[in-house]
This record gives C-alpha cells, structure tokens and sequence, in this order.
C-alpha cells in the first residue's frame, strides 16, 4: 500500500496526556481522513459537530451518521480508517483510557 493517500489528512491535537488519559480533538475537512490505525486503549468519542463517518476497516466500510454530543465507547484493538463522509467539517473529541 502506497504511504500517500488523496484524501486530506486529519487534524489531531492532544488536549491531555498523562497517567490516567489521553484526550485528542481531531478536527476533519470534508473527505479527510485519519489513516489505517489499530486502538492500542479502550475509548470514548464525543462528538463537537454532526458527524458523517466513513468507517473503513476488514469488513468494508460503512457510513455511520452520529448527532453531535452522542457519545460511544470502542475497546482496545480496532482497526479501521475514519473519513468525514459529509460535505461540512466535522470534530470529535477522542478519550483514550490506559
């Protein structure tokens, strides 16, 4: 696979890191996208706007709309890719629990 993708890449800035947690605001244009990764921790995704993911991962991918403020946990050992799907920026802020 090659390392460049067409999509434009994601905004990821680390509010917190220590001990307890590590809380990351990603902030996406419309058809950004964060890239393959795999969950090393369990966590929690609030998000700030409407969301319209495109989630990418072995199964396929699917379109996933989320109202802003619905918060959902995941565990540790996803791997997928998250694409804004919709034509408006979107945000979400990522609680990681270690």
């Amino acid at each position: 696979m090659s390392q460049y993708s067409a999509r434009p890449p994601v905004i990821a800035t680390t509010l917190v890191d220590d001990a307890v947690v590590r809380i990351i605001r990603w902030d996406f244009e419309p058809g950004a996208d964060t890239g393959r990764h795999v969950h090393g921790l369990g966590y929690v995704v609030v998000p700030m706007t409407d969301c319209s993911f495109l989630i990418e991962d072995a199964e396929g991918s699917r379109r996933v709309d989320i109202a802003k403020g619905a918060a959902y946990r995941r565990d540790a050992g996803i791997e997928h890719n998250v694409v804004n799907a919709g034509t408006e920026p979107m945000s979400f802020i990522e609680i990681e629990y270690k």
